[in-house]
């Protein structure tokens, strides 16, 4: 879907819930969210992957995600979470389907009170790119040593020395983005067997990161919730009350594979 096209394609799957709007208007889509409370999920969002089997999700690499888009307010200042990249849906948001261990390559934006602090180094909100994969075989073998790893993880001297290695058997990476939300960007991923590249208007801005394995399934959305979930064990989930209007408008969405641009 390139600039000055409908952005929504026959591929996409439109899905709003509570106070969340979609709109099509002179080739862009605007995702928007209006007047939530804590009380009520709010989303706009369209992708591909609602179903019973993650097996049959669409995407692998090599591939090639291109986003133009802007948000209505600056890091911080947005509330909830938003994005557009590829997941495995691991907490059956879309589908009838079992909980499975994370995987995902993506730009993805949450404010606070969230606190996914996956990367050492790293805030665990805030607008990103990052890239997780916990099914790698090397996640899966620290998996019984997990809960001696979340007491161990409480002493900070413990959580410099441990987690790093945890980190990289998960294929985690992420970094911040240097650029205002507010303004036109055009985002685009990278996702190769072996590794993956951020770029952010042609500059690098993550490169060789680890590379999720496939099939994931493409998500563009923007809601009202937060999630915390750090390597010290604390686990949370909530919605957060939105006053006004905020939004994510997209004007150019373009997927190339090795069979070409969709």
């Amino acid at each position: 879907m390139e600039p000055g096209r409908d952005v929504i394609g026959t591929e996409w799957q439109p899905y709003t819930a509570g106070n969340g709007t979609m709109e099509q208007h002179a080739g862009a889509l605007l995702f928007r969210i209006h007047d939530t409370t804590a009380q009520r999920y709010s989303d706009a969002q369209i992708d591909d992957h609602r179903g019973p089997s993650r097996r049959r999700m669409r995407w692998r690499p090599p591939l090639q995600l291109t986003v133009r888009a802007r948000f209505s307010h600056p890091t911080g200042v947005l509330r909830g979470t938003a994005g557009f990249g590829f997941w495995n849906d691991p907490f059956i948001m879309a589908g009838a389907r079992w909980p499975a261990l994370p995987r995902a390559i993506w730009f993805f934006y949450a404010s606070p009170p969230s606190d996914m602090s996956l990367a050492y180094g790293v805030p665990g909100y805030g607008w990103k790119a990052a890239t997780l994969d916990a099914t790698r075989l090397q996640a899966i073998a620290l998996a019984p040593l997990a809960p001696i790893a979340v007491l161990a993880m409480r002493h900070q001297a413990l959580y410099r020395r441990l987690w790093p290695p945890i980190e990289h058997a998960l294929g985690v990476r992420e970094t911040l983005l240097p650029v205002d939300m507010t303004g036109w960007h055009v985002y685009m991923l990278e996702w190769l067997p072996d590794r993956a590249h951020f770029y952010v208007d042609g500059e690098r801005v993550l490169g060789n990161a680890p590379s999720p394995r496939g099939p994931l399934g493409f998500v563009m959305w923007l809601d009202n919730q937060y999630m915390v979930a750090t390597p010290q064990g604390r686990l949370r989930w909530g919605l957060l009350e939105i006053g006004g209007e905020q939004w994510m408008e997209v004007s150019q969405l373009e997927l190339k594979t090795g069979e070409g641009t969709l």
